[in-house]
């Protein structure tokens, strides 16, 4: 009999975690509390409690190829980088290619999820769920997969702004912010600079009557554009850059790093230079930004010291007057109210994970929380590598030693603690490749480069020198899919395809570089032509007068 998985959520994380499951010959049951799949990538006109929200012109900030799911490649018309309603109707594809939709109960609310009794013998547990009639129900599951994120709790520090209650005007979270026409005219504050705050401080600079943005520590910005026009992710996240910086100074690829994007704009001049290197911290991508304070229409500022009324004084002493509102970018804190509290074990009480998916306080690895991450890379194929990972852990095909969990959730301590001061975001900080070949190690799924430049020279290069995408964790092992060789090579075509909407003659190929050839050999055989000329003349006369054919600095070091 298969062992019963409770998925809990319905959006990215948890439509790879039901089709793993199936893959391992579990049998899930997705609980879904909204009436549809999708979760953050939903756009809703009005926000829910406690549900992920984003805001109306949302547009992902990694790349189709490097974002998808490993065995289903975003269409091809699609854009590089999508639309929220785009990323959305990919999910929807990928639930309908693999038949997931029947195994999720939607309007659903899971209330607890807590041990059985015998949970030390048989590791299950009981769910408590209340549908949209109220009636509710307790379900035993074998194993629980948590699939709710981390952009559920919205942070507001309104404490750490002196003065904040003397505020008059109007203030929110960006969770509730959706589009610019109700600040149209206004001053408003932007208060973070994280992506959200980066997007919607743009956003609003083109309508408000002044946009502030606020920030206590600056950032990196870098733009979604690369060399040639290619997607950023693309040309930075590949093997072999990986490899250089894990094997240079961090000193000297921090340098190179903030060179490169000081070129572009000076972050000293534009006010964004931060506090930290730039492999301290995850950069803010954004197109506009910098454009948007070359032209006045967006400030940058300091931390904010205290609110006066309307005015606004900052750490520097300057005051900007008569704010209309305040939007807090300031983040979120995962939140998992239905998980007993004797699982926030770390520091600071953080769920603290191994490898970032499993408690390990726990005597039988049958609780899984996925997608609890920050990563120098795109969320989705992470999320999906360790749902491969998790089910393999609960199917019983992947052992896990319980001092090897220890020892390595010390070593991943005593490297990330130092580089982040809060340790609620330590906690969550990963890096993509290094972190992707760890599980796909241990699943038998890591591409086997040396094999692949031996045997299949041109796929080999493919994964060595182009971008990591996620089909290259389908060339083998288990979850083998016979169209990830072809989709790693062709790769560039769908980078190209939604470009290409225009018929364009090819160049004329240029006469310069034969033409400065050919100029170089005439005026080299003149000049040979010449200097030569008597030996054409007097071959034996020229041959007894050799030296001058000898360079004079030959000569000179001959002493002749």
């Amino acid at each position: 009999m298969a062992r019963r998985v409770a998925v809990i959520g319905a959006g990215s994380s948890g439509l790879t975690c039901i089709k793993c499951c199936l893959e391992e010959g579990l049998e899930p049951v997705c609980f879904e509390s909204s009436d549809d799949i999708g979760g953050l990538w939903r756009f809703k006109e009005i926000p829910e409690p406690e549900r992920s929200s984003t805001y109306r012109s949302l547009v992902t900030n990694t790349s189709k190829e490097m974002m998808c799911f490993s065995d289903l490649p975003m269409p091809a018309h699609f854009p590089n980088f999508m639309h929220n309603s785009q990323l959305l109707q990919y999910l929807q594809l990928y639930a309908a290619h693999f038949n997931l939709l029947q195994h999720i109960h939607f309007q659903t609310t899971v209330l607890t999820v807590k041990q059985r009794p015998d949970f030390a013998c048989s590791g299950q547990w009981e769910v408590l769920t209340e549908d949209r009639d109220g009636l509710k129900k307790i379900h035993i599951f074998d194993a629980v997969l948590v699939c709710t994120g981390h952009y559920t709790k919205p942070v507001m520090p309104l404490k750490d702004f002196p003065g904040f209650e003397t505020f008059k005007g109007e203030y929110c979270h960006s969770s509730e912010y959706k589009d610019p026409e109700p600040y149209k005219g206004k001053k408003v504050m932007v208060v973070g600079i994280g992506n959200s705050g980066g997007d919607i401080a743009v956003e609003l600079s083109r309508v408000a009557k002044k946009t502030f943005l606020s920030t206590r520590q600056g950032a990196w910005v870098l733009s979604r554009i690369s060399l040639k026009g290619r997607p950023i992710d693309m040309i930075g996240v590949t093997r072999l850059l990986g490899l250089v910086t894990l094997l240079l100074p961090r000193r000297l690829v921090n340098w190179a790093c903030e060179r490169e994007l000081n070129q572009k704009y000076d972050h000293r001049l534009y006010g964004l230079m931060p506090k930290n290197r730039f492999l301290d911290q995850r950069p803010l991508v954004n197109d506009d930004l910098p454009g948007c304070i070359l032209l006045g229409g967006l400030v940058i500022k300091p931390n904010i010291q205290e609110f006066q009324g309307s005015n606004v004084v900052f750490e520097d002493e300057t005051v900007e007057e008569q704010i209309d509102t305040v939007i807090f970018c300031t983040g979120y804190t995962h939140n998992f109210p239905f998980l007993s509290t004797s699982l926030f074990t770390g520091p600071s009480f953080n769920l603290t994970l191994y490898k970032h998916v499993l408690p390990p306080m726990l005597e039988h690895p049958t609780l899984a929380i996925i997608g609890l991450i920050e990563a120098w890379g795109p969320i989705m194929p992470v999320v999906e590598m360790q749902a491969r990972w998790a089910t393999r852990v609960i199917s019983g095909n992947l052992f896990l030693p319980y001092y090897v969990v220890f020892n390595q959730m010390k070593n991943h301590f005593d490297v990330i603690f130092p580089r982040y001061p809060c340790p609620k975001h330590a906690d969550l900080q990963l890096e993509y490749i290094p972190y992707m070949d760890e599980l796909a190690n241990e699943l038998g799924v890591r591409p086997n480069i040396l094999r692949l430049l031996l045997t299949d020279p041109r796929l080999g290069f493919s994964v060595l020198f182009g971008p990591c995408t996620p089909y290259q964790f389908r060339l083998r092992g288990p979850g083998k899919w016979a169209g990830a060789r072809n989709a790693i090579l062709t790769v560039w075509d769908r980078v190209s395809k939604p470009m290409m909407t225009r018929v364009v003659p090819e160049p004329r190929p240029s006469r310069l570089p034969k033409l400065l050839v050919l100029s170089t050999l005439l005026v080299a055989a003149i000049y040979a032509g010449k200097r030569h000329s008597k030996l054409l003349e007097s071959p034996m006369a020229a041959l007894n007068n050799w030296r001058m054919y000898v360079p004079a600095a030959v000569l000179r070091v001959l002493k002749i």
